[in-house]
């Protein structure tokens, strides 16, 4: 049997490599991969470096800067950077519409800034082209123009017929052809073993690098052999030919933005800007961390002057302007984590209801699972922005922490009646040294599996389902 299936594929090849059709469209699909790669490779690295750059410049601009007012350092502020992942090279997931860059101040949670879209936009259109697109769009074209007309132009020419009658099963005409159409997948998968393997010596998991190809390795075969099912079911090629690029068009161009659509309909979200304008509102209600007279820290005075058993602020051993700065921004802090928790959770849910459409469409499992692979997903963005929060809040705590205990209450008060009291206001440079540096890293490799799981589940639903459908059909048409 395996010896006919060979020879099978073999008289495969000879046809693929006779068709001008198909040799055109090998060479275009060959070379929009080789570009794709190239493009993404450069940009990641690129990025990647820069934003290393970039993280020690700002962390050299703050642990510079000269004696100051340790308030001045609040609003002074420090970046914090994200590096792409090394899978990035592959698929850039949203990386590339979010930001990448928080800027962290007192009072305010600011949005990521620098996207990458940003810069791709001077790249024309190959600043959108990754290896993930051309993998999940591009390579099923070209494997439907393949694949459709594998078996019906062996009953057009009736040399189908002719076979089964010296001898060959209907499973081993679909072996050959399948060997064929798989053999041809291997030879796609080629460019993105490479990249991969070159992930993995950028220090992503090998593991995790191993079942990421197996799985877009999977998506091209449940292309292949849908298509061949296809061309077992019907008995002209033309007709085969437009059911699969029927097939094609609704499975990569119209689902993915008609489920986004049908998700964000059915789980609406409040605008950014809704939002901000209801967190203002709720602000008024706290007080002014930069007036220490606020009524709202009324009781935070009365209690420190109960325990330190003191008439005025002025006796007591820290500096109340510097306590009511803590105060005040843990409570505007905890007052915007909620609202930014909320968003996340709304987002989060948008996510999940989007992936169970996987089960619709391999395409939408392979992106899913894609993103969540290489740590360029959403919940990982989220998590970028949850981090850089706690950072920031960490940071201006311990300013305000030196404001309360490095700097006498009444040098703070006079700071301003002359350039004596103004250095009086000021602490020492060397506390911007304690600053801690940023480091973000994706979650690990088993975390980044088990989330995408259940895409990857899909995929295998779908690549068995296509193998027996494509399977039970030849027989059906060629027993």
């Amino acid at each position: 049997m395996m010896a006919a299936a060979r020879l099978i594929a073999r008289d495969e090849w000879r046809y693929w490599q006779r068709s001008k059709l198909l040799r055109a469209a090998a060479v275009l699909s060959l070379i929009l991969l080789v570009s794709a790669i190239a493009v993404t490779y450069d940009r990641v690295q690129a990025q990647a470096a820069q934003r290393s750059e970039l993280q020690a410049a700002a962390e050299t601009a703050f642990t510079t800067q000269p004696d100051r007012h340790p308030h001045r350092m609040v609003h002074y502020g420090h970046y914090v950077f994200r590096a792409p992942p090394p899978l990035a090279v592959i698929d850039p997931g949203v990386d590339r519409v979010t930001g990448t860059a928080l800027f962290l101040e007192g009072h305010r949670q600011n949005s990521a800034a620098f996207p990458p879209a940003h810069a791709d936009a001077r790249s024309g259109a190959l600043g959108h082209l990754t290896p993930a697109f051309v993998y999940q769009i591009i390579l099923p074209l070209l494997l439907v123009l393949m694949a459709h007309g594998a078996l019906t132009r062996e009953r057009e020419g009736g040399t189908g017929i002719a076979l089964v009658s010296s001898g060959v099963s209907a499973s081993t005409l679909w072996a050959g052809k399948a060997l064929a159409l798989l053999s041809a997948v291997g030879l796609l998968l080629v460019p993105l073993l490479l990249v991969s393997l070159g992930a993995a010596l950028a220090g992503e998991s090998l593991p995790l690098v191993g079942v990421y190809f197996l799985a877009y390795a999977l998506y091209l075969s449940i292309w292949a052999l849908g298509t061949l099912a296809l061309s077992a079911a019907v008995t002209r090629s033309a007709v085969s030919l437009a059911l699969a690029l029927g097939a094609w068009a609704l499975v990569t161009l119209v689902l993915p933005p008609t489920t986004s659509s049908l998700v964000r309909a059915t789980l609406p979200t409040a605008s950014r800007l809704a939002d901000d304008v209801a967190l203002a509102q709720e602000l008024r209600s706290l007080g002014d961390g930069h007036n220490e007279n606020d009524p709202a820290f009324s009781r935070l005075r009365a209690n420190l002057l109960e325990e330190y058993e003191v008439e005025r602020v002025e006796d007591l051993p820290v500096n109340f302007r510097g306590v009511v700065a803590q105060s005040a921004e843990a409570d505007l802090t905890e007052l915007m984590n909620r609202y930014a928790d909320q968003r996340h959770a709304y987002e989060q849910r948008q996510a999940r209801r989007l992936s169970t459409f996987g089960l619709l469409s391999p395409q939408l499992a392979l992106r899913q699972f894609s993103r969540v692979g290489a740590g360029t997903d959403l919940a990982t963005h989220h998590r970028f922005l949850q981090e850089g929060e706690a950072a920031r809040f960490a940071l201006v705590q311990q300013l305000n922490g030196l404001h309360a205990n490095e700097l006498r209450y009444t040098d703070d008060i006079n700071r301003s009646r002359n350039a004596a009291a103004e250095r009086r206001s000021r602490i020492s440079a060397h506390h911007w040294r304690d600053l801690e540096s940023f480091h973000f890293e994706v979650a690990s490799a088993p975390a980044r599996l088990a989330s995408a799981a259940p895409s990857l589940l899909a995929l295998i639903l779908w690549g068995a389902l296509t193998a027996f459908a494509s399977l039970t059909v030849t027989r059906r048409s060629y027993g």
